[in-house]
């Protein structure tokens, strides 16, 4: 039998993904992979290992004691990892950092497989990864270093995990330190990523799911929805992408080919710009559906901070609360002369 891949998520918002063999301990494939997880006893007496599992199917069996997991305690999803064996892929939650365990991101050498200009509004950066292909939760992003210039961007994978071609939908920024080097970027040029981090992942799908996307925000939500298509989930899921300008519209072909893949999958495009001729205009708070009922969806959000803001007003203005409720916010990075100042 196959292992299972256990996602490590650290209080830092590093992320790190191990293999765990049947009938093996969460806590000793953990220390396999060089992860010092909280211990003591590792006998199910202390609770020292406790962390939290967000998914996946697991037995915790019944060699621990109530004082170091309460029936409550494991009812709400609290684990104990020197007991924990998984039956499938898992995500925990680690209640420290990654540093405290002995780990850390992980590196990645890329090299440029091409770069995809779309307008002025953004670039279809795709990466072949040198060697493996790096772990990720579909949502999370990685850390891009501009080479020549010791510092780095952010960018959410916009590619499944475990592709050893990576995509990323990056905002153009007139001076802007990255958009100024992939202005000479061509195939062959070497990057380096670290990574994967943040908590704006993709959970199991167990109710319908609301995508609201602001600009390349949509990034993470195709690599969620590529993820979705290959599970063959008939979860119900509806995307509202907004942007600012007609010509910020980008990759809306590959969305479409989505509702061809996912069977209960819509979405919607809005565009602010009051000049535009799209036949959806505004902002996304404008064009949410009608039958959103609190509790009965989870929420996905991915954009600047005004439209998180505004989605955030939007709900509590409504009365309405997800079953769960996800987002990130990105700030485009100031143009590289401005950055050093």
């Amino acid at each position: 039998m196959s292992s299972y891949s256990i996602a490590l998520n650290f209080e830092d918002g590093v992320t790190r993904i191990i293999d765990c063999q049947p009938g093996e301990k969460v806590l000793d494939a953990a220390y396999r992979n060089k992860i010092n997880l909280p211990m003591d006893c590792s006998d199910g007496v202390c609770g020292t290992c406790k962390c939290r599992a967000e998914s996946g199917a697991y037995e915790l069996g019944d060699d621990f004691i109530e004082d170091a997991l309460t029936e409550d305690e494991a009812a709400e999803g609290l684990v104990l990892t020197c007991q924990m064996t998984v039956s499938s892929d898992c995500v925990l939650s680690v209640p420290t950092s990654s540093t405290a365990c002995k780990t850390g991101m992980q590196s990645f050498a890329a090299t440029v497989a091409s770069v995809q200009p779309h307008h002025d509004a953004a670039i279809v950066l795709e990466l072949d990864m040198d060697a493996a292909a790096p772990a990720f939760l579909p949502g999370q992003y990685v850390n891009i270093t501009v080479p020549g210039s010791g510092d780095h961007r952010s960018y959410s994978f916009s590619t499944a995990p475990g592709e050893r071609r990576a995509g990323f939908l990056i905002k153009m920024i007139p001076g802007g330190l990255m958009s100024g080097w992939l202005a000479g970027a061509a195939p062959g040029d070497k990057l380096t990523l670290t990574g994967p981090l943040g908590s704006f992942y993709l959970r199991d799908p167990v109710r319908p799911l609301l995508f609201l996307a602001g600009g390349t925000g949509l990034a993470p939500f195709l690599s969620m929805l590529e993820v979705l298509a290959r599970s063959g989930s008939d979860q119900k899921v509806h995307l509202i992408y907004g942007v600012t300008r007609d010509l910020d519209l980008v990759l809306v072909e590959q969305i479409e080919a989505y509702a061809a893949r996912l069977p209960n999958f819509t979405y919607s495009t809005v565009v602010a710009e009051d000049g535009s001729a799209h036949p959806r205009k505004g902002w996304v708070t404008q064009h949410m559906p009608a039958d959103l009922t609190a509790g009965g969806f989870d929420l996905y959000l991915c954009g600047p901070p005004p439209m998180v803001d505004a989605v955030r007003h939007w709900l509590d203005e409504n009365g309405i609360r997800p079953a769960s409720f996800h987002y990130e916010k990105f700030t485009p990075n100031a143009p590289a002369a401005q950055a050093v100042a």
